[in-house]
């Protein structure tokens, strides 16, 4: 077998890959495998990657920049959304439920579920606006992951319309390779989205901890996205901040989209001028300010093929030199990838996007069309009969081994919260129940 181990991985680089030596089975344990353990996925994640590369093509940069809408950029570290925060002063949270003074009254509709109907059991994460918690639906054994976002500092930042689209977009979309909104509420200071909670953790995890996936593994992780990303263009919705650590693996070894903070609906024929998403993973016209469209994404899953297949993204350094590269830089593609995978990172990774892969009339059916797919049964994957080779160790759907201990670590703590700084409340019509038809996304496990 070989060893899965990368190495070279530039300092800005937060996903490393550590040995590992341990073949695992096709089912998942029923125990949670001990840290000092070390585990050898090498016949799934792949060799060590070769140096030697090739060049593609360059394209100009543009000067006009204009950007009309607020500026949202996530950090690269931080998936929820947006830079995150220190936290201050902290209120403690009782581990039954989740609740704070003046905290428990929806001000704007009656609810038939709130804050109180959740039993808090771990952090799982962070973003700019609050925390991402483990919670159990009290009367059940149900998991889920609660957002928590605090509308002073949603209001400060002037993106209540940001969150309102992700409440909205979250209610219309059903695929399976995409998080599905449970519920939605608010209180006086927060709003509070209640999501699967999917427990295999993320692909920056994964890839932290295996170094890259061999091409037969990355070929049907890439498809799936892919899949997820035509349904939101379908539907009128362009993502903007497609990444490793929004994309979550299932139980059952499937991906899972999340995090649609900065996703927006938009009409076929018109570009948005907003400055948003994870730098290195932008595409040239969203840096440069020309103004961008659903092609953007496209460029994003090509990012996400070569970091799958690679064990890092193409562009490192700072937050500056990072631009300047993917604006001007040549792509090198090394040459241990195969001739098909380089063809389709080629197409997706076109500075210029109506030359990018996908922007054609046909749209995605151009990219399932490529030979790099050619495996792929697309009505079979979108029905979840092609398994992927690889499951995630998870020990049931409490599990949080695949959570980073930055956040399972955290005490439950809350962050006192400010009224908004304004008379109306921006959220009206925000509560929501997802219909009863839909089941809670349990295979094995439950989001984040």
């Amino acid at each position: 077998m070989v060893s899965s181990q990368l190495s070279g991985l530039t300092k800005a680089r937060t996903c490393k890959p550590y040995d590992a030596q341990l073949l695992f089975t096709a089912s998942p344990p029923e125990t949670v495998l001990p840290e000092e353990v070390e585990v050898d996925f090498s016949d799934v994640f792949g060799p060590l990657p070769v140096p030697d590369s090739i060049e593609v093509g360059r394209a100009e940069l543009e000067t006009t920049v204009s950007y009309d809408e607020p500026a949202l950029v996530c950090s690269r570290w931080h998936s929820l959304l947006g830079p995150s925060s220190l936290v201050g002063a902290v209120l403690k949270l009782c581990k039954l439920t989740l609740c704070e003074t003046g905290d428990l009254v929806d001000h704007t509709k009656a609810s038939s579920i709130g804050i109180e109907d959740f039993e808090v059991l771990k952090v799982v994460g962070r973003g700019g606006f609050g925390k991402v918690y483990q919670v159990r639906k009290k009367g059940t054994q149900e998991i889920y992951a609660m957002k928590v976002m605090r509308k002073d500092k949603i209001m400060s930042k002037n993106h209540a319309e940001c969150m309102k689209s992700e409440r909205d977009i979250l209610t219309q979309v059903d695929h399976p390779f995409i998080i599905k909104l449970r519920y939605s509420f608010q209180t006086k200071y927060r709003l509070y989205l209640i999501l699967d909670f999917i427990n295999g953790g993320d692909l920056c995890f994964q890839l932290h901890h295996h170094g890259l996936f061999r091409e037969d593994l990355g070929r049907i992780y890439a498809a799936e996205i892919v899949s997820a990303v035509s349904h939101l263009h379908a539907n009128g919705i362009m993502h903007r901040d497609l990444k490793p650590e929004n994309i979550l693996l299932g139980a059952d070894g499937h991906v899972i989209l999340t995090d649609f903070g900065v996703a927006k609906q938009f009409d076929e024929d018109a570009r948005s001028d907003s400055f948003c998403g994870t730098v290195e993973y932008m595409a040239p016209e969203i840096i440069s300010g020309k103004g961008h469209d659903k092609a953007a994404d496209w460029w994003s899953v090509g990012i996400l093929i070569f970091e799958m297949l690679t064990g890092y993204p193409p562009f490192t350094g700072n937050r500056e030199k990072i631009q300047q590269k993917i604006v001007k830089e040549r792509m090198k593609l090394p040459k241990f990838l195969s001739c098909e995978a380089h063809s389709l990172l080629k197409g997706l990774l076109r500075k210029d996007p109506c030359k990018r892969l996908g922007s054609g009339p046909t749209g995605s059916e151009e990219i399932k069309r490529c030979k790099w797919f050619m495996t792929i049964n697309w009505k079979k994957l979108e029905a979840r009969e092609i398994q992927p080779s690889f499951l995630p160790e998870i020990s049931g759907k409490h599990c949080i081994a695949n959570f980073d201990k930055e956040w399972t670590d955290m005490p439950l703590t809350f962050s006192p919260a400010s009224s908004p700084k304004t008379n109306t409340n921006p959220f009206t019509d925000f509560n929501y129940t997802r219909p009863a038809a839909t089941a809670p996304l349990h295979q094995g496990s439950s989001l984040c």
